[in-house]
């Protein structure tokens, strides 16, 4: 099956807590139904035609964990091809501001350090940004 030539879009946060002085970032791990599933990942999804990035963002962590954010600003952008098609990640800084999480789509998260995330159990399009998140979080 041949790749789309044009990129699907999908936008991330990088979800801190307000006040936390440690700046731990959120990762929720892919539930047993979906693609990817057992990998962890920065939470988000597709942007849907005539939303833009943000709005995108915001709807998604909703959807997915019941929580509200403030979208901060663009952390980076990359290309990944996966075997079916080829996306365009945004990732973006992220604020909670209110909200229980309830996990919708994943089956578990955690609350980590930027240096505790294991690269190897992150979701392959997200690992790019780890560096650039290293040094946004100092």
């Amino acid at each position: 099956m041949a790749l789309k030539t044009e990129p699907v879009l999908v936008v991330a946060a990088v979800i801190r807590r307000v006040g936390d002085p440690e700046k731990r970032i959120l990762v929720v791990r892919r539930g047993p139904d979906q693609s990817g599933a057992g990998h962890w990942e920065f939470p988000g999804g597709k942007v849907e035609v005539g939303e833009s990035p943000e709005q995108a963002l915001l709807r998604e962590i909703d959807e997915e964990l019941s929580l509200s954010i403030k979208v901060g600003s663009l952390i980076g952008e990359q290309d990944f091809a996966y075997p079916t098609k080829l996306i365009r990640l945004r990732v973006y800084w992220a604020e909670a501001t209110h909200g229980e999480i309830r996990l919708l789509e994943h089956d578990a998260l955690k609350w980590c350090l930027p240096e505790e995330i294991n690269l190897e159990e992150l979701s392959e399009a997200d690992r790019p940004f780890v560096g650039i998140i290293l040094q946004g979080s100092r």
